[in-house]
C-alpha cells in the first residue's frame, strides 16, 4: 500500500492511476484483470483497463447503470462486493447473463471509487479462476478503493483540461495546408511528452500574390494555455500582415511589436520565408530562430550558417533578410528546436542528425521529377520518417516540437511573359495586343475579353494617377495572373462613385471581373495584379 500511494501520488492521467493500480495490486492478489468504470448520465463509462478483452470492453461501455446490478449494488452501497465464482455470480444476479457468459473471468472484486465523499464509479479486480476471498484480502481491498478515488477524480480533471487545452491548440494550427501551384508541403507537431503543458509551436503555408507562397514556423517560449493563446494571436497576426504583401523584415518589425505589447516576459522564435517561384528566389528572416533547410534534387543538403536576430519581443528592428537561389525543383525544411534539442543532445548535433537523415531518405522518399505534383503522401512520409527517428520515445520528451516539409517549384520561362508599355495613352492599346497575341500562344483566348478590360484599367489608372515606367508581365498558372508594375507608390483604392460621376469605376471593375486583386510594393515601385480563373 505504502508503494501504491507514492504511485498514485506521481499519477498524472487517469491511465496512469489504472496502470499503478495494475502494477502494485494484481500481482499479491494472484489477479490478472481490472477495469475502472466511471458512472455518468445513468450510464457506465469505461477509463481504462488492464487483461480485459476489447469485446468486453466494447459491450459494457455504455451500458446501463440500472441493468448492472452488480455495479448498481456497489454503487449505491459504497461497500465492496466479493464473487468468487460464475456460479455464484448465476445464482445472485441472473439479469446479467449475456455480461457472464462474455466475459472469461471467474471471479471479480467489485469495489467503489469514492472522491469527495461520492461514489464516482467502482473498480473491478478480476481473476481468470475461480478465487476464495480470505478475510485479510476483503479489508485489504477495501482499504485499496478508498485509497484510489482521490487520485483518480484529480487524474480526471487533469485528462479534461489537458484534452480542452490540446483541442484548443489544435484548432489554432492549420487543419490542412493548401497545395499550391509553387508548393506543396506536409506538417507535424507533437506535444510534449511529459509534463501538464501544452506549447507554443506553430507553423503556417500562406498563398501570395504571383504564385509566391509564404513559409512560417514559430515557438512562443514556454508551455500552458497562455502560451497557446498567443501563438493562435501570431499565427493570426503574420496570415493578416502576409496577405498585404509585407516583406519579410517588414513583417516581423510589425510582429516585433506585437509581442512587446503582450508583456515583458513573452518572447517568440519564428522564421518566415518568401518563396518566389519566377525569380526562383527564398528570402525569409530569422528571429531566433533555426534557419531553413535545402534539399537539393541530387541530395545534397544545405544548411545555411547564419546568425539570426533575437527572438521577437527581445529584438530592435531591423530584422537582417537572408536569400537562397533555389533550383527547379527542391525541398525547404523548417522546424522548431524541440524537434533537435533534447537532455542527451544539444542543438548542433540535432541539426547535423537532422541533415544526415535527410541526405539518405529525402530524395528516395520523394522522388524528384517522379510523382504528381499534388501527392503529398511522399512529404508525409518523410515527416514520419524524421520525427520517428529524432524522437523515437516521445514520452521522455519535455518540449513540443514543429515540422514543416515543403516541396518547392519553380515557374517555366514558358509561363512568363512580360513587356515594358511607354508613358503614354497609347500604352493601353499596346497591352491589350500583347495580350490577344501571348493569350493565343498559351491557349486561352477565352480569357482575352476579359484580360483586355482588366489591363485596360490599370494601364489607364498609371497613365493618369501614377508615373513610369510602367510593365506589363502575365503568368499562367492554376490561374491566369495579370501584373502591372508602376514606379509610383501611391496606394490604389476602390472610390464610391456617385451616378453622375464619369470616372472612379475602375477598379470597381476590376475586382467584379477578377477572382482576386490587390497591390504590392517593391522599394521603389509596386505592383497592382490580378487573377482570373482558368477555363474549365
Amino acid at each position: 500500500m505504502g508503494e501504491l500511494t507514492e504511485a498514485l501520488a506521481e499519477a498524472v492521467t487517469s491511465q496512469d492511476v489504472v496502470q499503478a493500480f495494475a502494477n502494485y495490486v494484481l500481482p499479491p492478489f494472484g489477479a490478472d484483470g481490472l477495469l475502472f468504470h466511471i458512472t455518468e448520465g445513468g450510464r457506465i463509462n469505461v477509463v481504462g483497463a488492464v487483461g480485459i478483452p476489447e469485446g468486453f470492453l466494447k459491450l459494457i461501455e455504455g451500458f446501463p447503470l440500472a441493468d448492472h446490478t452488480v455495479i448498481h449494488e456497489v454503487v449505491r452501497t459504497r461497500a465492496p462486493l466479493l464473487i468468487e465464482s460464475k456460479a455464484e455470480l448465476f445464482r445472485t444476479h441472473p439479469s446479467l447473463k449475456r455480461l457472464i457468459e462474455a466475459t472469461p473471468k471467474e471471479a471479480w472484486a467489485f469495489l467503489p471509487v469514492i472522491a469527495s465523499g461520492h461514489t464516482i464509479g467502482s473498480c473491478v479486480v478480476s481473476f481468470s479462476e475461480p478465487h476464495a476471498f480470505s478475510d485479510e484480502e476483503r479489508t485489504l481491498l477495501t482499504a485499496l478503493s478508498g485509497l484510489v478515488g482521490q487520485a483518480l477524480e484529480r487524474a480526471r480533471l487533469y485528462d479534461v483540461e489537458h484534452a480542452r487545452a490540446q483541442e484548443l491548440q489544435r484548432g489554432l494550427l492549420p487543419r490542412t495546408l493548401p497545395r499550391l501551384p509553387a508548393a506543396t508541403a506536409a506538417a507535424r507537431y507533437l506535444p510534449t511528452g511529459r509534463g501538464e503543458e501544452v506549447g507554443g509551436d506553430w507553423y503556417d503555408l500562406i498563398p501570395l500574390s504571383a504564385d509566391r507562397v509564404a513559409l512560417v514556423i514559430g515557438d512562443v517560449m514556454g508551455h500552458g494555455i497562455t502560451e497557446a493563446a498567443v501563438m493562435g494571436r501570431l499565427r493570426t497576426a503574420v496570415r493578416t500582415l502576409a496577405e498585404l504583401d509585407m516583406p519579410p523584415d517588414e513583417l516581423f518589425g510589425r510582429l516585433n511589436d506585437l509581442v512587446w505589447e503582450l508583456g515583458e516576459d513573452s518572447y517568440a522564435t519564428c522564421l518566415y520565408a518568401d518563396f518566389d517561384p519566377v525569380a526562383r528566389t527564398c528570402s525569409y528572416c530569422l528571429a531566433g530562430h533555426l534557419p531553413p533547410i535545402v534539399i537539393h534534387p541530387d541530395g545534397t543538403v544545405h544548411r545555411p550558417d547564419i546568425a539570426p536576430d533575437p527572438p521577437l519581443g527581445a529584438a530592435n528592428p531591423p530584422f537582417t533578410t537572408h536569400q537562397l537561389h533555389l533550383p527547379d525543383e527542391c525541398l525547404l525544411v523548417l522546424c522548431t528546436d524541440g524537434l533537435v534539442e533534447s537532455d542527451t543532445r544539444d542543438v548542433d548535433q540535432g541539426l547535423a542528425q537532422l541533415g544526415q537523415i535527410l541526405a539518405e531518405v529525402a530524395v528516395p522518399t520523394v522522388r524528384f521529377g517522379a510523382t504528381s505534383h499534388d501527392d503529398v503522401r511522399p512529404l508525409e512520409e518523410l515527416c514520419d520518417t524524421v520525427v520517428s527517428t529524432l524522437l523515437p520515445d516521445r514520452e521522455q520528451t519535455t518540449d513540443d516540437a514543429g515540422l514543416l516539409i515543403v516541396r518547392t517549384r519553380c515557374t517555366a520561362a514558358d509561363d512568363v511573359a512580360s513587356c515594358t508599355l511607354p508613358e503614354d495613352p497609347q500604352a493601353a492599346g499596346q497591352a491589350r495586343a500583347y495580350i490577344r497575341k501571348q493569350l493565343a500562344v498559351w491557349g486561352l483566348d477565352d480569357l482575352v475579353l476579359t484580360t483586355e478590360l482588366l489591363v485596360s484599367e490599370l494601364v489607364g489608372n498609371v497613365i493618369r494617377h501614377a508615373k513610369g515606367p510602367i510593365r506589363l508581365r502575365l503568368l499562367r498558372s492554376r490561374s491566369l495572373i495579370c501584373e502591372v508594375y508602376d514606379g509610383s507608390l501611391s496606394t490604389p483604392r476602390i472610390r464610391h462613385a456617385s451616378y453622375t460621376d464619369e470616372g472612379g469605376r475602375g477598379l470597381q471593375l476590376v475586382a467584379a471581373l477578377s477572382s482576386r486583386w490587390g497591390a504590392r510594393y517593391l522599394h521603389d515601385s509596386k505592383c497592382i495584379w490580378t487573377e482570373q480563373d482558368l477555363p474549365q
